[in-house]
Formats: structure tokens, sequence, C-alpha cells
């Protein structure tokens, strides 16, 4: 059995990827652009991506191909219906990430709630050395029992989340994205309302047709002055030349660690923003736990081992 695995650099060389090899026949490939995935796929039975596109060209072009397992939660990097089509089986794993992300959800807010990129350069640039006083409150920072909390997308990260967020003290609210979940445990408002009353606004919702560009102008302009904004769903939910407008017209933070298109190109909007330290932005890395990622690719292994077990190739 030949297995391909596009894009291994997103998975990190501290994860053993070896594991692979008792079931066939492995190439791995850091990265694979556009132009060389039938190349790198054509004999392969099983194909593993993180978001190298998988479409309708290259399974046209691979005979021998039978599953295809992308190593993330979502799944639009694969034609899924042209793949039902073909009968070629496609796996994701799901829930491997979300503790890192929930924590990475609390490193971006107390980074920029407690004004920590101010104070770290205020000791490092030797200011508190000469400043004869004990202690520093240029930048005064409110604690976040008593916040109001409002998050968009309440799935199981969006609920892991509002659990930690009223550990802490704060007050949680939610919108529904599909307007169909109705949870009994938070109260639920429609997106106007949480925009223009909460505190801190988290994003944990998945891209499509009713999410993209979700946050707009005259959404983004509801957030109150302070408000913190979070986006750890897609960066395609938020529209960043309309975040850089309302961030320059008012005092407003945002924490981001997915973007429209990634990696962020150096032209984006957001390296215009007027106080770059009330914007912090993150590589997409919030899945990336060295423990998450060896919970994705023993998620990989047991789709692989179940798929084995149902057919012979």
């Amino acid at each position: 059995m030949k297995i391909v695995l596009l894009d291994a650099a997103t998975l990190g060389e501290d994860i053993d990827l070896g594991v692979f090899e008792t079931f066939g026949d492995v190439t791995l490939y850091d990265k694979t652009a556009s132009d060389e995935r039938i190349e790198r796929c054509k004999e392969a039975d099983i194909v593993i991506t993180n978001k190298v596109v998988i479409d309708k060209t290259v399974m046209d072009a691979c005979a021998h191909l039978k599953l295809i397992c992308v190593a993330a939660t979502g799944m639009n990097n694969v034609d899924l219906a042209y793949a039902e089509s073909k009968g070629i089986e496609v796996k994701n794993v799901s829930g491997y990430s979300t503790d890192s992300v929930v924590q990475h959800t609390f490193a971006m807010l107390f980074y920029l709630m407690e004004k920590l990129p101010y104070y770290d350069d205020y000791v490092k640039s030797k200011s508190w050395s000469r400043s004869g006083i004990f202690t520093c409150i240029d930048r005064p920072f409110h604690e976040l029992r008593g916040r109001q909390w409002g998050i968009v997308g309440l799935g199981a990260i969006g609920k892991a989340v509002a659990k930690a967020a009223e550990a802490f003290g704060a007050t949680v609210v939610y919108t529904s994205t599909s307007g169909k979940n109705d949870d009994p445990l938070y109260p639920r408002m429609e997106l106007e309302t949480l925009l223009s009353t909460s505190h801190i606004v988290s994003i944990h919702a998945p891209l499509n047709e009713r999410t993209e560009n979700l946050l707009d102008l005259p959404q983004l302009r509801r957030l109150q002055k302070g408000a913190i904004l979070l986006n750890l769903g897609r960066g395609g939910i938020v529209n960043e030349s309309a975040l850089v407008q309302v961030m320059n017209e008012k005092e407003i933070y945002a924490g981001l660690d997915v973007v429209e298109k990634e990696p962020l190109p150096e032209d984006s909007p957001l390296f215009d923003v007027a106080h770059p330290d009330r914007l912090l932005v993150t590589p997409h890395i919030a899945w990336t736990s060295i423990e998450a990622r060896e919970r994705l690719v023993a998620g990989i292994v047991r789709n692989i081992e179940v798929f084995l077990k149902k057919h012979t190739i």
C-alpha cells in the first residue's frame, strides 16, 4: 500500500510520523504546491492532507486512491461530493484540539486585557529601573470577573471556553450562527446585541455561507470602547479591512489566530493598525500544542485502521 502525506511540515518535526509505516510504503512531503499534487498522489492508495486541496482534478488522476485522511476537523479542502461519487472515503479527526484552542484563547485574552506588551517593554527598556517606584499603573486593566463574554459559535470549543470563562467569574452569553443552537445554560442573543453589550467577544465558528464576512463594518462598529475581539474560528468571518478601520476609529483590541489568507500577505491591512499594541496576531497556532498534534496523528492512524478492517487494498 502506498501512503502519501502532502504537508508534513504542518504537523511538526517533533511528532513521530513513523507510525504510518506500519501500513505500508510512506512518502512524506513537507509541503505541496498545487501543480505538484497529481504527480505526488497518482500512485497513492491513501492520501493524508492538512490544507492541500484534493479536488476533482486530483481524484480523476489517481486511479488507486481509496482514502483521503484530512489532518484536521474541517474538510473544506476536499471535494466531498465528488469523492463520494468516486467511491473515495474521506475521514477527518474531531475534538483533538479543543483544550489547545481554549488555552490559546485565554493566552490571547490576557495578553491584550492586561496590556502586557506595554509592561514588558516598560521593564526591558529600563523605564521601571529608573522610575523610583515599586510598581507601574500607566495602563489600567480590568478583572475578568464581572465582564460579559459573548461567544460566537457555541460548539464544543465554544462551550469549553464558556466553562473556563465562568470559572474566572465572567458572565457568558452566546449567539447561534446557524440560528438553530439553543443552549439552556447561557442566554442567547442576536449578534447585534451581543456585540454592543459584551466586553469580550470570541469567535469559535466554522466558515460557511452563514458566517463569511459575518463581522463586517456595521457589525464591528457595534463593539464598545475597550472591547476585546478574539477570532479563533476562521479568518473569513471577520472583515479585516473593516476591523482595521474600526480599530483606528476607537479603542478596540483584537486577537487573531486566523486570517482571511494564510500565510498573512505582506500587504495585509492588518499591518496598518494605528496602535499595533492593540492587535495580536498569531500564525494559526491555537490548535498546535504538542499534545493536540499527537492526538491528531493518533486519530489519523485510527481512521486508517478502521478503513483497512472494512476494505482490502
